[in-house]
């Protein structure tokens, strides 16, 4: 019961981060390979991102602008290398939001929790 007051006290106290841009997605080729946080990139398995700045096991929210669909993901990685680009979803996160044959959309990201097997955000 503590625990839970805690963490939403944390939650509802943590700065809402919200960014705008365009998402791609990533996956042939790095299946296996270790992501930056050290796990294993799984893109057909579990719902994970790339991003540049967001601490590892920050959950965010990823919305595609256009058509209001959305996914949440585990940040567990860094990128996009691409300018413009906020954010690099696994293939099943980008399935989710129906964007692998688009490759790119716009999004908004909005950190939501965080995952606290990866030490905290």
């Amino acid at each position: 019961m503590i625990f839970s007051a805690w963490l939403l006290l944390s939650l509802a106290c943590a700065p809402k981060v919200v960014e705008h841009g365009k998402a791609s997605w990533y996956g042939p080729g790095f299946r296996g390979n270790p992501t930056a946080s050290g796990e294993p990139f799984r893109p057909g398995l579990r719902r994970t991102a790339a991003h540049k700045t967001l601490p590892f096991g920050t959950v965010v929210k990823v919305t595609r602008t256009d058509t209001g669909r959305s996914v949440r993901v585990v940040i567990n990685d860094r990128g996009p290398y691409t300018p413009g680009r906020v954010i690099d979803l696994s293939k099943k996160a980008a399935r989710r939001i129906d964007m692998i044959d688009d490759g790119v959309a716009p999004v908004e990201v909005k950190v939501v929790g965080c995952r606290r097997r990866y030490d905290g955000c």
